[in-house]
């Protein structure tokens, strides 16, 4: 499983181009797989990744991984390759820092310094784990995928989501009523809106059982039994601007205002992030944040006599 749309022949067939290749292996109860990433000159990332239908250890899958991508390059008429790998068996055995006593890893590793030689210059460098996700990923993937013919596995496609699922079903209606609108009119006259589902008319009547109709005011039952009149956005503007800046404001934090705009028994739905963002867009809180314990003249010591 691989992706080489881009013209990778040509941009490998440059024997001063410096590539990178990094490997895992994984063996698992599902399963063994291995896989490895050619890093390309310009940061460009290709994957493969295969499964193992053989019995053999994790230091016998590393070994493949690192053969594949090894054998990958060759392929690519790269000259000059980086291997990363997060096994130090693996990585000291080929460079021959390490003695090779099993028997099953001899092969390995007089195969791997065999295909090495295609090469102009190699390095070989020891990766830390948590550095190591992409191959890691690729390896356990093919582990626990079912293949039942051979070079055929499912297609995966990797999409970009630059919003939240919800954000796709949502309808945006833009009026000049308040939020409080619907539950206003169900406690005048309990009728529901037009065009409302089942489930939306439970809701409502759900949500208007915390709420109290007086005239034409409507208030929200705080959970102390206090009355708390709910104000629409204009309103709910001018009571930001004035408990954060205003005539008795202290640049208070967007859960202080909040706190604050309760204890004057007012209330809207999105008080608390309203708050937030208000206090975050302040210029004088984003210049003098850092300040506020620093005295405003000069402390000059007074000793006494």
């Amino acid at each position: 499983m691989k992706d080489s749309d881009e013209p990778l022949f040509g941009e490998g067939s440059d024997p001063e181009s410096e590539w990178g290749m990094i490997f895992d292996g994984a063996v698992n109860v599902y399963g063994n797989g291995i896989g490895e990433v050619l890093v390309t000159p310009k940061g460009t990332h290709i994957p493969f990744t295969a499964r193992l239908q053989i019995d053999c250890t994790n230091n016998i899958a590393e070994y493949e991984a690192c053969i594949m991508g090894i054998e990958e390059a060759i392929d690519m008429r790269i000259k000059k390759i980086y291997i990363y790998g997060d096994s130090t068996l693996v990585i000291n055995q080929i460079k021959g820092k390490w003695e090779t006593h099993h028997v099953g890893l001899i092969p390995y590793r007089d195969y791997a310094r065999r295909l090495l030689t295609f090469f102009n210059k190699v390095e070989l460098h020891h990766l830390p784990r948590d550095e190591n996700r992409m191959a890691d990923a690729l390896a356990t993937l093919s582990s626990m995928i079912k293949v039942s013919h051979p070079n055929r596995v499912p297609l995966i496609s990797v999409y970009f989501l630059e919003r939240p699922a919800y954000v796709f079903a949502a309808k945006v209606v833009f009026d000049d009523k308040p939020w409080f609108n619907d539950i206003k009119v169900f406690l005048q006259t309990q009728e529901y809106p037009p065009g409302e589902s089942r489930q939306d008319k439970k809701t409502l009547r759900r949500l208007s059982c915390s709420f109290f109709l007086n005239g034409d005011v409507l208030y929200k039952r705080n959970f102390d039994a206090v009355l708390l009149r709910c104000v629409d956005r204009r309103e709910a503007d001018l009571l930001m601007h004035e408990i954060h800046e205003g005539a008795f404001g202290t640049h208070s934090s967007g859960y202080a205002m909040a706190k604050k705009a309760l204890r004057a028994d007012y209330y809207w739905l999105t008080m608390q992030a309203d708050c937030y963002n208000h206090a975050k867009k302040c210029h004088k809180c984003q210049i003098y944040a850092d300040k506020i314990h620093i005295p405003q003249s000069m402390l000059n010591v007074i000793s006494s006599p």
